[in-house]
């Protein structure tokens, strides 16, 4: 049995279950035995039946002396049992699992764990867990029970059968970490930290398991940081951009922009010419704020590299944004003879131009580009290590293209260093000036009239607004049922709440040239109102929109609410966002109270994040960097403590080949300076 072994070695698990685990994203028997638990349930106290109390949950240790299955009045099944023990007996219940009467005989001898209750009047156990006790150690009762990630089709309890059944038969796990680390941190050995954290015998042992693994995977993400950026410095040279010869033709370029540039967008300027003008290719991470000018900034890039006859590419998420980034290189760079063209899923502009923007179209297209020497990523959560990759591939020159990616989805500085050690790191931390903030204000149910009455007085003042339904299922993907949910809302807006205005609908659903067509009239005051699922989230731009209605606010992180936010105060006029939801309590009510508190992007990804956990923060499935199982990106000392002890152990990995192998078994096999 090894690690790398595919999970149908695993007894009792076949291709059905196969299929199923890879939601789970487990594919490997190192995959089973590193799907750690996110809870425990604790069924460590074992009573007799006479000692159990109402309302505790506890244990019992019980002989079966009877089970039948019974059918209520109104259809239900329920399976009934009496089980007894030396001091007395106790009725047991299970709804909808018919399937017991063949699973439990009278007779067997069974441990039962939940909470004591009342049923027909009598003390009993409704729907317990249970096992039948065939040795001393019991994994679904009796102590604290693993609880984990599930998909339908794979339950926890079935999880703990296969993992505690694979613990028995698995060799012992080496153990890459190096001795010195151990020993230095107190860390326990990576083989009782597996078994530990899967069926620990009481809290301290979790709490030892989760310190050794929290580090581990913080640790090995680090390195494995380090590694992409060994492997992107030790590519061959990039296409040659001369900086210095043109330094004059720049300055008069950004002189000839219609506004003037922040010092934050001069300071990201001067990084990225600095990175251009050395021989080995950048790889740099622009990171600012919704409206803070990084498109300008990209623009001022690709101008640099047109100056050295190098080609450039755009790569933008959606064919919204696409259509729109396209807009705005060719109002920037087309008065200085730069051809842009555009590729997407529908539009393809026949000849090759000095700058190519598209979508994930351009991963698709045939041949390769000429002279390829700065390739521009936006929105670069949105795209995995593998797609950026594919991208470097596409040209023809025998050198490596500058890579420059942005982003508008802030991300904490610490965050930033620990999952993107790979990148070096521009923010625009500045606005433009004259930006008014957005006025943020959270709607009860109860105002929601009043508040259309004042969106209707703005609307006659000559403004515009969006409003935005959310998506009806949790998915980047739009359903129809989405679709279906904001025709809906559309109707009753027209009809009963603005039927003496005119409102426009745009969602995913619909073929590009007719979101064209809908963005197109609302720019140009055809519509007062833009009802729109979140598809507006990103790519556009329009200057008269002033009111953001946000329904069912309450469906949305903070990041989303915030970009979605976003679509407004682009001009002049004050704007505002009306966040509309029948919630206000909890997480929801902490939600809406740091959107009308703060304007900052950088400040309610740290909220949001403590709120709902770090989520996918860096790899190829998930739209963020990784899944982290068991670390958290906010136990700082943690972060520092794997970060010193990366940059220690990358510099001489070689002399531990354990480690080099673990992080080079995905990343491919580079050996670092």
């Amino acid at each position: 049995m090894d690690l790398l072994n595919p999970v149908t070695a695993v007894p009792l698990i076949g291709p059905k279950n196969e299929k199923l685990l890879e939601k789970l994203s487990i594919k490997t028997v190192g995959d089973l035995i590193n799907h750690y638990p996110f809870r425990y349930d604790d069924y460590s106290i074992v009573r007799k039946i006479s000692a159990l109390r109402v309302d505790e949950i506890a244990t019992v240790i019980a002989i079966v002396e009877d089970i039948k299955l019974i059918f209520t009045k109104s259809g239900k099944r329920m399976v009934k049992a009496t089980v007894t023990d030396e001091t007395g007996s106790l009725a047991v219940t299970w709804f909808n699992q018919p399937y017991l009467i063949r699973t439990i005989k009278k007779g067997d001898k069974l441990s039962l764990s939940g909470k004591l209750g009342f049923f027909d009047r009598h003390r009993a156990f409704i729907s317990p867990e249970y096992e039948l006790v065939r040795s001393e150690n019991t994994i679904h009762t009796g102590r604290l029970v693993p609880i984990y990630p599930e998909t339908n089709g794979v339950s926890s309890k079935w999880l703990r059968s296969r993992i505690n059944a694979l613990l028995k038969i698995l060799p012992e796990i080496e153990d890459y970490l190096p001795r010195e680390i151990k020993r230095e941190n107190n860390f326990c050995e990576l083989d009782y930290a597996i078994s530990a954290i899967h069926f620990p015998k009481n809290d301290r042992e979790v709490m030892v398991a989760k310190k050794r693994l929290s580090f581990d995977e913080l640790f090995l993400m680090q390195l494995k940081a380090f590694l992409r950026k060994a492997e992107w410095e030790n590519k061959k040279e990039s296409v040659a951009i001369n900086v210095s010869i043109h330094r004059d033709k720049i300055d008069s370029f950004i002189k000839g922009l219609p506004f003037k540039l922040t010092n934050a967008q001069k300071r990201c300027v001067n990084e990225i010419l600095d990175d251009l003008e050395t021989n080995k290719p950048m790889n740099r991470l622009l990171e600012g704020d919704v409206g803070s000018g990084k498109t300008v900034v990209a623009a001022i890039a690709i101008y640099v590299s047109h100056l050295s006859k190098a080609k450039s590419l755009y790569m933008a998420p959606t064919e919204i944004l696409a259509n729109q980034q396209y807009l705005s290189l060719k109002k920037y760079l087309e008065p200085y003879g730069i051809k842009v063209t555009l590729i997407t899923g529908s539009k393809k502009d026949k000849e090759e131009g000095d700058v190519t923007v598209g979508t994930h179209a351009l991963l698709f297209k045939r041949e390769n580009f000429d002279n390829l020497g700065l390739i521009v990523i936006d929105e670069q959560h949105r795209f995995g290590v593998g797609q950026r990759a594919e991208l470097t591939q596409k040209t023809t020159a025998e050198n490596a293209p500058n890579i420059l990616t942005m982003t508008a989805t802030p991300i904490p500085r610490s965050l930033t260093l620990t999952i993107c050690g790979d990148l070096s790191l521009s923010i625009i931390d500045e606005m433009p000036k004259g930006r008014k903030p957005v006025k943020t204000w959270f709607v009860p149910k109860e105002k929601k009239k009043s508040s259309y009455e004042w969106i209707r007085k703005r609307i006659r003042e000559g403004e515009q607004a969006f409003i935005i339904c959310p998506f009806i299922e949790e998915s980047e993907i739009e359903t129809l049922k989405s679709v279906k949910a904001v025709k809906v809302e559309f109707e009753k807006l027209s009809k009963e709440i603005f039927p003496d205005l005119t409102l426009g609908l745009l969602h995913g659903k619909m073929k590009s040239k007719e979101k064209d067509v809908v963005i197109t009239d609302f720019k140009n005051k055809k519509y007062h109102i833009l009802v729109s699922t979140p598809v507006v989230e990103v790519g556009i731009d329009i200057s008269n929109a002033t009111i953001m209605v946000i329904e069912g606010a309450e469906r949305f992180g903070l990041a989303s609410l915030h970009q979605l936010r976003g679509r407004v105060g682009r001009g002049e006029k004050q704007s505002y966002c009306l966040l509309f939801t029948d919630i206000y309590q909890g997480i929801i009510a902490e939600r809406m109270r740091a959107m009308e508190k703060y304007q900052e992007g950088i400040k309610l990804a740290e909220i949001d994040m403590q709120i709902r956990g770090p989520g996918d923060i860096y790899g190829e499935e998930q739209h963020g960097f990784m899944k982290l199982k068991i670390a958290s990106l906010y136990n700082t000392e943690m972060v520092k403590l794997t970060r010193e002890n990366a940059e220690e152990y990358f510099a001489k990995l070689d002399d531990y080949p354990l480690l080099k192998s673990k992080i080079t078994e995905q990343s491919g096999n580079v050996k670092p300076n």
